[in-house]
C-alpha cells in the first residue's frame, strides 16, 4: 500500500461527521453501551471508515478480521449484551463458517451497522459512498414516512420516464422503510448507506407498459450502464420484450428465463439517497440501489412479499434495474419531479 491509496483528509473528516450522526440519531447508540468494530484494511475506503469509527467510538473494541481466527470473532460477538453495537467494515464480505452475520447478530439483540463490498468502489467512488452516509433525519424520516403513507393508500401508480409509462394498475403492498428509523422495528440497523422505501403491486399481473433502464445489475453484481437506455416492454407483470438491449443485459434476461421460465417485474423501489444520481454512481449495485429515483427488480424472488404461486425454493433471481424517471404518480398525486421526492410528512 502506498500513500496514494488513502482517501483525502476531507473525506475522512466527512465520514467522521456523518457517522457521528448515524450512531447518535439513527442507531441511538450511547457511550454506556459496548461497541465492537470488526474491520479489514484492504481498501482505502475501509481504512477511512475505520479511522472515522475510531474517532467516534474511542472506547470500542476493534478487531482486524485478517489477523485473527474466525472463532475469536464469533466468541467476541457472544460477549456482548442486547442493545450493544457491532460495526462491520468489509472490503468484500466476511465469511464465518455459515454464520450469517447480520441475521445472527440481530438474533442476539445487537444493533448492527454493516458496510460491505467496499472494494467495488475505488477512488472517487469512495468519496461518493461517504457522502451517501450523511444522515438528515428530517429528510429521510419525513419524506420516507410520507411516501409510505401515500403508497399504502394508493390504488395505482405510474412511473414516467423518457416518454414511456409503466403502470401499476393495482393497490400496492404495505411499503417497507429503510430510512434509519428503527423505533417501531425489532432489528436496529442494517446495511449502510441507507435511503429507500419499497413495495410491489398487490396484483403482479396489473403491471404493464414501458420503462427505460439506464443502469442494471449485471452477473457480477456490478453497476452496468449501457451507452443508451434499454427499453423494457412489460405485459401482465412480465418482461415480454426489449429495445436496445445490450449483450450483457440480454444475458441477465436469458439466465432468469432459463431458471424461472419468465421474467417477472416485482419490486417497486423508491430510492431516496441524494448522493447517488443517474450520473453520480458507484459500482456496487447493492449500494447504488439507494439512488434517488425508481428501481425495479426482475425475477421471481422477493423475500419480503409472499405471493400465491411463487415458491421460495424456485424463485432465484432479484436483479435491480434503474429506470429513467421524470415523474412518479401515486393515484393522481405527483410525488417525484426534477430528480427529487416532492412529498412531506
Amino acid at each position: 500500500m502506498t500513500p496514494t491509496d488513502a482517501l483525502p483528509a476531507a473525506a475522512i473528516a466527512a465520514a467522521t461527521a456523518h457517522l457521528r450522526d448515524v450512531l447518535a440519531i439513527a442507531l441511538d447508540h450511547t457511550p454506556e453501551r459496548r461497541a465492537l468494530v470488526v474491520f479489514d484494511t484492504r481498501t482505502a475506503l475501509a481504512r477511512a471508515l475505520v479511522d472515522a469509527y475510531r474517532a467516534n467510538l474511542p472506547d470500542a473494541t476493534f478487531i482486524d478480521f485478517d489477523t485473527v481466527a474466525p472463532d475469536h470473532v464469533l466468541a467476541t460477538f457472544r460477549t456482548l449484551a442486547p442493545q450493544d453495537l457491532v460495526v462491520l467494515v468489509q472490503s468484500t464480505n466476511f465469511r464465518l463458517d455459515g454464520f450469517r452475520l447480520r441475521v445472527e447478530l440481530f438474533k442476539l439483540g445487537l444493533k448492527v451497522i454493516e458496510h460491505v463490498h467496499l472494494s467495488r468502489m475505488p477512488g472517487a467512488q469512495g468519496e461518493h459512498y461517504i457522502e451517501a452516509l450523511a444522515y438528515d433525519p428530517a429528510y429521510f424520516r419525513g419524506v420516507g414516512h410520507a411516501l409510505k403513507a401515500r403508497i399504502d393508500g394508493a390504488r395505482r401508480a405510474e412511473v414516467h420516464g423518457g416518454g414511456d409509462v409503466l403502470v401499476f394498475d393495482s393497490p400496492l403492498e404495505a411499503a417497507k422503510l429503510n430510512v434509519g428509523d428503527y423505533r417501531a422495528m425489532t432489528n436496529v440497523g442494517g446495511q449502510f448507506p441507507i435511503g429507500e422505501v419499497f413495495t410491489e403491486a398487490q396484483g403482479l399481473e396489473a403491471v404493464s407498459g414501458r420503462a427505460q433502464v439506464h443502469v442494471f445489475g449485471d452477473t457480477s453484481y456490478l453497476v452496468n450502464r449501457p451507452d443508451a437506455p434499454i427499453t423494457l416492454i412489460v405485459d401482465k407483470g412480465r418482461v415480454v420484450g426489449t429495445e436496445n438491449a445490450t449483450p450483457a443485459f440480454q444475458e441477465v434476461l436469458d439466465i432468469i428465463r432459463r431458471d424461472e421460465g419468465e421474467v417477472w417485474v416485482r419490486e417497486l423501489g423508491f430510492g431516496m439517497n441524494r448522493a447517488f444520481t443517474r450520473e453520480r454512481r458507484v459500482d456496487d449495485i447493492g449500494t447504488y440501489e439507494r439512488m434517488c429515483g425508481i428501481h425495479l427488480s426482475l425475477g421471481a424472488k422477493h423475500g419480503v412479499y409472499a405471493k400465491p404461486g411463487f415458491k421460495r425454493k424456485d424463485a432465484r433471481y432479484h436483479i435491480d434495474v434503474f429506470v429513467v424517471t421524470d415523474a412518479v404518480y401515486l393515484d393522481d398525486e405527483r410525488v417525484y419531479a426534477d430528480g427529487a421526492w416532492t412529498v412531506r410528512a
